[in-house]
């Protein structure tokens, strides 16, 4: 009877570990967007008014992002000091590959973004920099909307269907 309870508890709590590890994987995804807008905003400051070159402007807002973002954008700043890859969206490419763990909603915002940095003259950087800001906060409203009833759901699945296989298999 005891090792029956105990795969009960084992059941639910591995099942209920799944529900929060969605929720918590639903929280990085904000983070990692709120992260991105920060350096967004960062490097368009930065090249509207001190047209730092692309290695230096992703060094800097490195610098000032936080997270998984800085990782990117740190490893970004070597690629294009490399220049193994001929354009940035190839080193953006890159620097993705090597950051581990990047939500995925961030990761196809960086490659939009990579696809417009160091392309265009300024003013079309400036343009692509805002359309990743943009593309960015409508995501970010996407998955704040709801939030918190999401996440009690997601919790509360996993331990809802952790208590039923723990009642089928008793």
């Amino acid at each position: 009877m005891s090792l029956k309870l105990i795969g009960a508890v084992l059941i639910i709590a591995g099942c209920g570990g799944v529900g929060f590890s969605m929720a918590a994987a639903h929280r990085r995804e904000e983070n990692a967007l709120r992260q991105l807008i920060g350096a967004l905003d960062y490097m368009g400051c930065e090249l509207q008014y001190h047209l730092t070159p692309l290695p230096e402007l992703c060094r800097c807002a490195a610098a000032e992002s936080g997270g998984c973002i800085s990782r990117v954008l740190l490893n970004l700043s070597s690629e294009l000091e490399s220049q193994i890859a001929p354009d940035a969206a190839s080193c953006m490419n890159a620097a993705i590959a090597k950051t581990p763990k990047l939500p995925t909603r961030a990761r196809k915002n960086l490659t939009l973004l990579g696809s417009s940095l160091g392309r265009f003259d300024l003013q079309g950087q400036l343009k692509g920099l805002e359309g990743a800001r943009q593309q960015c906060r409508r995501e970010l409203e996407e998955l704040s909307t709801d939030r918190d009833v999401r996440l009690r759901s997601y919790q509360t699945l996993g331990l809802c269907a952790g208590s039923a296989l723990a009642i089928l298999f008793l």
